[in-house]
């Protein structure tokens, strides 16, 4: 699973990433992790606010620190799916 956090280092974007790698540790899952903070690799994503969170190429959320539980939830949907 390949689970990429989008945001130009900003302290909402660094508590996703965070509790993002915390959750697919937690789940024991088999991922990469990625934080993308290029301008012109965020665009290409065509999320309109940052912090957002890709799982597997898919927009999972954006503008949001979502809970932990829920996050969870999101990376158990996308296991579910591969």
């Amino acid at each position: 699973m390949l689970i990429q956090v989008l945001g130009a280092n900003c302290s909402r974007c660094e508590r996703l990433a965070a509790k993002v790698q915390l959750a697919a540790e937690e789940l024991a899952l088999d991922f990469t992790f990625e934080k993308i903070g290029d301008i012109e690799r965020i665009l290409s994503f065509g999320v309109p606010v940052t912090p957002a969170l890709i799982v597997d190429g898919a927009v999972v959320c954006y503008g949001t620190v979502p809970p932990l539980d829920e996050i969870k939830t999101y990376l158990t949907k996308a296991e579910k799916e591969q």
